[in-house]
């Protein structure tokens, strides 16, 4: 059969070079009982094309059933699939004939068979190599004469890779591979099933047609179609519903597209709504992350102090990292008047003229608080003093947002 026919006979709208050479794929391999996989992306077409294979084979007259793996669940996709005895397991309160039992003699469209389960690959197996399957339950060994057509959305060979995908099946089913192209790649295409869609809804729904004008043409040409043909079609419905001027500008056409990123063909609106960046529980983590890399950073110091009798600090490097360290408990004596300290230690500080020795046997204990609201109020307070009570930049520093800075100010009476 010619193409122009196929194409007449099964509804195909396009003269697109890729979709021609599908169809042309499927009609050389439907005579022949290869198992095939149809792989493209969502809304493309791959169920017309297992259609196409069954109807121009020698099993048109038989069954045909098409399956959707990923909408099965795991636990009942092999009694759907193979069937199951009485007993089986719970709830099974009768023998339950499985798809390959019932189509026996025709063909079965596993779509979305990247989905099914790794235990289920290995039973479809069986039944591609030699027609044997069994039922859940059972251990008679039964017998089918079915022709199966596998579809995908997802890189196979990638899921092969990633182990989640028998790499013998995927070659068995690989036999002949069949590519749908999606919509972005038929731009020819595009405003030809535009046209056949609205035509067809303005039929339906018994409204005045629909046209587009040159500017609407070429955004609808352009726009990249994530969805496919299943999109346009949708798209094509609602305006011929919901449009009372029947000629579409592209400002009309844009606000049934969705918004798209990553550098797509068409500008969208851009979401302006600010995003908050932090929640309450965020800076509590702050918080305590803070301490805990402080108090790690004391207890090295303890330790050197306990070791050697005393600690001597004498360079800028030195004094830096104390003053780091030391913040809120002013040392008595100290030269600097911001040299405290921030974390609970025992310490004796003996105060020269640029020398602090600190012994462990004369130890005075510094208690600090360690209630987390008066942490957060301490770091709110600071980071407000810092950049003189400038909220938005205080809120940065905190790496919050500024909605989060404005509560907690208010919950704390700050």
């Amino acid at each position: 059969m010619e193409i122009q026919e196929i194409k007449q006979r099964f509804g195909i709208i396009g003269n697109s070079p890729l979709l021609n050479r599908a169809i042309n794929i499927a009609n050389q391999v439907a005579p022949t009982d290869i198992s095939v996989l149809i792989t493209g992306e969502s809304g493309s077409g791959k169920e017309v094309f297992s259609h196409i294979i069954h109807q121009m084979s020698p099993r048109k007259h038989g069954p045909f059933i098409a399956v959707n793996c990923g909408a099965i669940p795991e636990g009942t996709i092999d009694s759907e699939l193979f069937g199951h005895e009485k007993g089986a397991y719970t709830g099974a309160v009768g023998e339950r004939k499985g798809y390959f039992e019932t189509v026996n003699g025709g063909t079965i469209f596993l779509d979305e068979i990247a989905e099914m389960p790794l235990g289920t690959q290995a039973r479809l197996l069986r039944v591609l190599e030699s027609g044997q399957y069994i039922k859940v339950g059972s251990s008679k060994v039964e017998k089918t004469n079915v022709r199966v057509i596998a579809a995908t959305n997802v890189d196979v060979y990638d899921a092969v890779k990633n182990g989640k995908f028998r790499e013998d099946l995927y070659y068995r089913l690989n036999t002949v591979p069949l590519r749908i192209p999606p919509l972005r790649d038929r731009k020819e295409d595009i405003y030809l099933l535009f046209r056949k869609f609205t035509a067809d809804f303005t039929d339906k729904y018994r409204t005045p047609p629909i046209q587009l004008d040159d500017e609407a043409q070429q955004m609808l040409i352009n726009y990249s179609w994530p969805g496919n043909v299943r999109q346009l079609k949708n798209m094509a419905e609602q305006l011929a519903v919901l449009e009372r001027d029947r000629i579409i500008t592209a400002q009309t056409l844009l606000t049934y597209i969705p918004q798209e990123t990553g550098g797509r063909n068409l500008p969208m609106r851009i979401d302006s709504q600010p995003k908050e960046d932090f929640s309450e529980r965020d800076i509590l983590y702050k918080v305590l992350f803070d301490m805990k890399r402080d108090m790690v950073e004391l207890k090295k110091l303890v330790a050197d102090i306990i070791e050697h009798g005393g600690v001597s600090v004498n360079t800028a490097a030195h004094s830096q990292t104390l003053k780091q360290l030391y913040r809120d408990v002013e040392i008595p004596g100290s030269a600097d008047p911001q040299f405290t300290l921030q974390q609970p230690v025992n310490t004796v500080i003996n105060n020269g003229a640029d020398t602090f020795n600190l012994t462990h046997h004369d130890a005075q204990e510094v208690e600090e608080s360690l209630s987390l609201i008066e942490k957060e109020s301490d770091l709110i307070r600071k980071a407000l003093k810092k950049h003189k009570g400038k909220r938005k930049l205080a809120a940065n520093e905190l790496g919050i947002s500024e909605r989060t800075l404005y509560r907690k100010i208010k919950e704390l009476n700050l």
